[in-house]
């Protein structure tokens, strides 16, 4: 007979890489949100679950399971086979530890395949994850990077991270750029997702006396920055990219790529243009419409974003601002690494 496992026991043997956890709900449930790492093997599809479910509310609990029953003996096999390829422990999990994970669990226990359940399922792990936000202590000193659309920020975060670094990709784990064009090619995560992918980060940098963030408002596309790291961030030190134009002009056109996605690109626009002194905001739709994307890409800074940004950064007192002078993304990596190292000697 299969056992349970509670998510603090679950999350530990995660940690330290002794078991793997497979996420038994259907790919969509999945795709929407998951514990981060776990593998899908889904007990049904979509449009399974979907049958399954409709059979539950228009005829009968028990007409479902017989169904349900039924769909699930025919794809037994690779079911099986599925998880006999999965070396060492491992656990399984559906919404909120019910039929689904209790039928893989059991069958599986069948075939001679030990298979821990999780308890209360992915629900469990979400209730769990919003406690642990609500009463998070972030100690680390906070660096924030700071500076003009394009100076590469993110770019810096995550060649710091390569390097070993406890950088925070905010965007990343929210899948989105933080602009009215952030979301161009990308599909944003829910808060669900974010939510998850950060606290793992924030664990594993839990013993570095600092990480390093960008500065973010408290919306990313579709998430919202818990207020304890929002909080943080106002109290860190304030790093300021200071780049030329030409190399962010570059970097924006490298990352939106305008070219393969000119009507995403066009509607960001239509949604701010109100904003933008007229004359102006009909030459950007005119270099759009004509693919001149440097041309509009460098009126939007000049006219726009960058008189946008000049306003917010001057909400931080001097003593916690400081501005880093750089021609490329190296520069500015060496320059933040500088300042770090800097600042924990002082500390």
């Amino acid at each position: 007979m299969f056992q349970d496992i509670s998510i603090d026991e679950l999350l530990d043997l995660k940690n330290k890489d002794e078991i793997t956890v497979i996420d038994v709900r259907s790919p969509s449930e999945y795709k929407d949100a998951t514990i981060p790492g776990s593998l899908n093997i889904p007990l049904f599809n979509d449009e399974e679950r979907a049958e399954v479910g409709t059979i539950y509310k228009q005829t009968s609990p028990q007409a479902a399971k017989e169904r349900g029953l039924e769909i699930f003996s025919a794809k037994l096999p690779t079911f099986i086979k599925e998880f006999a390829q999965i070396e060492g422990k491992k656990a399984v999990f559906c919404w909120r530890g019910g039929m689904r994970s209790r039928t893989s669990a059991t069958v599986l226990d069948l075939m001679g395949i030990k298979a821990l359940r999780l308890a209360g399922g992915y629900r469990t792990y979400r209730n769990w994850i919003v406690e642990k936000f609500n009463h998070y202590d972030l100690n680390q000193k906070v660096y924030v990077l700071n500076g003009n659309t394009g100076s590469g920020k993110t770019t810096i975060l995550n060649r710091l991270r390569e390097k070993g670094y406890p950088a925070l990709d905010l965007e990343g784990m929210a899948n989105h750029r933080g602009s009215i064009f952030g979301q161009i090619g990308l599909e944003p995560h829910n808060q669900k997702t974010f939510d998850a992918l950060l606290f793992q980060d924030l664990e594993r940098f839990q013993s570095s006396p600092y990480i390093l963030i960008e500065g973010e408002s408290k919306r990313i596309g579709k998430v919202l920055l818990p207020d304890f790291l929002v909080e943080k961030k106002e109290q860190g030190i304030q790093l300021f990219i200071d780049m030329p134009i030409e190399e962010r002009i570059t970097h924006i056109l490298e990352d939106y790529q305008p070219w393969i996605h000119k009507e995403e690109c066009i509607d960001a626009f239509n949604r701010i243009k109100r904003r933008i002194h007229t004359p102006i905001a009909k030459q950007i739709e005119e270099d759009l419409e004509a693919e001149n994307f440097h041309a509009a890409v460098r009126l939007l800074l000049e006219f726009y974003y960058d008189p946008l940004y000049e306003r917010s950064a001057n909400q931080y007192p001097e003593d916690r601002k400081v501005t880093l002078k750089v021609k490329n993304v190296d520069e500015a990596v060496e320059a933040v690494l500088d300042q770090v190292g800097v600042k924990q000697k002082q500390s």
